[in-house]
């Protein structure tokens, strides 16, 4: 029987970000992929957003999706573009890359950590213990486990064989997606009926057209096909327009579903695995990629005995509450795409509430990412949100905030005067930096905030305490973020 630290169950963006965040922690860590080739049939997400994008320049990794995927304003509430080109962070865009090329990059990174991955194998089930998780392999082997992560999608076998109620909406629409090439020239862009908004439009692949079609009856459970489609266009458009070649057809629907728990014992579950809503404003693959973010350093520090299990919780603790905001907020502007008589004057009321500066900021912030705040309880603004790529002057030249998270480790950055912090307990964990920022503290969505003299930065990038002097305080999160002191090894692990 093999053994690893963890096991990931599932090699799409968020088992690719979490083998990735483990392995730079230096944890033995595999992933079981059901798919042969990691070419993904169908088209599926397509497109990230800015605090995503900040995740992996934390990782150093950024500039490797930029420069291949198309920058652009993408956020969008109710079919209003919300431009957030104006909000405080080096990433003031989205970028347009779909999940097939998404994933290619990033698998990429996680081989160059050198995670194996089994391919071609599913799991077929799992025993739990005291001390480990017995996989069993549809190839007839096993693995073993310290921890097994599922990350493998909707329909998650992990969750269900772990016996994690998942609790939420039927799906009340569903819709056909399909890549194609037609004969005829279809009408392109949007086309709103009894039954919905449909569109036709074309794709960046020479000839082909996208389509995105609501069907009249839901609840179909078969794969759909291209006689589907024709089906649909005629319903829709009176004609099929010739339609011919499909790239790929498939559907998806407004189901609504959220894990009661993120973890059972030594299991534990991440990005659709965990959660499930309408793919309406591309947040899906964003908040698995910012799960697994969330849940790397943690499980790390759990496997390498450095934190306490109890740790794990606050992942449940964190990431549930950002899921549910994104349930809520897909669930609203699926039922605002009805087209009856009062909801699209209820709609067209959002629209132009959604078009002003203040509402535009809010929803820009929440749908960005950029505004997540994990609650660590009272104090400066910056406690639990997303620590500011700043440029800071040290003695050994310029850095940028993010280059000091490169290797997932957390900091305490002290802007303050030299010599004023002492964490020689937790050398080798924490990274102690000084340095000096003249410029201005703004966060998306709040605006202007308090400079703080020193800021404790956990791995994920969210900020873990902020202070001033070397206070009780700053222990206190110190042990519960990154596990109790040890005697003091001499220095601390300093920049100067």
């Amino acid at each position: 029987m093999t053994e690893h630290a963890v096991v990931i169950v599932g090699g799409g963006p968020t088992g690719l970000m979490l083998a990735g965040e483990l392995a730079l922690a230096g944890v033995d860590v595999a992933i079981v992929e059901r798919r042969i080739s990691p070419e993904l049939a169908g088209r599926r997400a397509g497109g990230l957003h800015a605090r995503t994008i900040e995740v992996l320049d934390q990782r150093g990794i950024a500039d490797r999706f930029l420069s291949q995927g198309q920058v652009l304003q993408i956020v969008g509430f109710n079919m209003v573009r919300l431009d957030i080109s104006d909000a405080p962070t080096r990433h003031n865009y989205g970028l347009a890359l779909t999940q097939n090329h998404f994933e290619q990059i990033l698998a990429g990174w996680v081989d160059e950590l050198g995670v194996p991955t089994y391919r071609g194998r599913e799991v077929t089930g799992f025993t739990q213990g005291g001390s480990g998780v017995e996989v069993a392999l549809s190839d007839g082997r096993s693995l073993r486990a310290e921890y097994l992560i599922g990350c493998d999608g909707g329909r998650s076998l992990i969750r269900k064989a772990a016996g994690i109620a998942f609790p939420g909406w039927d799906p009340s629409t569903s819709w056909l997606i399909a890549e194609a090439e037609m004969t005829e020239e279809p009408p392109l862009g949007f086309r709103r009926d009894s039954v919905g908004v449909h569109a036709i439009g074309r794709q960046g692949t020479q000839g082909k057209l996208g389509l995105v079609l609501v069907e009249r009856q839901v609840g179909a459970t078969d794969e759909p096909t291209l006689g589907d489609v024709s089906e649909a266009l005629v319903g829709i458009y009176g004609t099929d327009f010739g339609i011919h070649s499909p790239t790929y057809v498939s559907r998806f629907s407004d189901m609504t579903r959220q894990a009661a728990t993120y973890r059972d014992r030594r299991v534990l579950l991440a990005g659709d695995a965990a959660h499930v809503h309408p793919p309406i404003g591309g947040q899906g693959l964003n908040i698995g990629v910012q799960d697994a973010v969330n849940l790397g350093w943690k499980l790390a520090q759990v496997v390498k005995r450095t934190s306490p299990e109890g740790l794990l919780d606050t992942y449940h603790a964190e990431r549930h509450p950002v899921a549910a905001r994104v349930l809520r907020t897909t669930m609203a502007q699926s039922a605002l795409r009805r087209t009856d008589e009062q909801t699209t004057a209820l709609g067209e009321i959002v629209s132009e509430l959604a078009a002003m500066d203040g509402p535009r900021r809010r929803l820009a912030g929440e749908l960005s990412g950029l505004d997540i705040q994990y609650d660590l309880g009272d104090g400066h603004p910056l406690l639990g949100r997303r620590m500011p790529d700043l440029d800071l002057d040290t003695a050994n030249g310029p850095l940028r905030v993010f280059s000091l998270l490169h290797e997932a480790r957390p900091v305490l950055l002290n802007l303050g005067d030299s010599g004023l912090f002492d964490i020689s307990a937790w050398a080798g964990r924490v990274r102690l930096v000084e340095a000096r920022y003249a410029g201005p503290w703004e966060l998306p969505v709040i605006g202007p905030v308090a400079a703080p003299t020193a800021i404790l930065i956990r791995p994920d990038g969210h900020v873990a305490w902020v202070g001033d002097t070397m206070q009780s305080s700053l222990l206190d999160a110190l042990t519960t973020w990154f596990g109790p002191s040890a005697q003091p090894r001499g220095p601390a692990d300093s920049q100067m």
